[in-house]
């Protein structure tokens, strides 16, 4: 399931859960409204992960997380550590992503 923070606390869940898989967007971003919904469609086909939407430009401290300079920006996290960000708007680069975590 795919939830949208409302406060800027990603730090707190990333320690909280072992996986997370965060989308960093805007709602002015075209890219960020078209991924969101694939987003939650891979969120429901993977137990044991966590999944994230972040509004980056109201939640800054989450957003440095990443250190997002474009949207729409996916990161993965394992353990409470980054492990691997991408700009995408292709669902097949954020299944490899995702992947990555899936796998450790």
């Amino acid at each position: 399931m795919l939830q949208e923070l409302t406060t800027d606390n990603l730090a707190e869940i990333i320690q909280e859960n072992e996986k997370v898989v965060v989308q960093y967007g805007a709602t002015w971003c075209g890219n960020c409204r078209i991924m969101k919904p694939k987003m939650k469609r891979l969120s429901n086909s993977h137990e044991g992960i966590t999944f994230l939407y972040v509004d980056a430009e109201k939640l800054p401290e989450s957003r440095k997380l990443a250190q997002v300079t474009n949207l729409p920006t996916f990161a993965v996290f394992n353990k409470g550590a980054i492990v691997n960000q991408v700009q995408t708007n292709k669902e097949e680069v954020l299944k490899t992503l995702i992947d990555e975590i899936t796998n450790n």
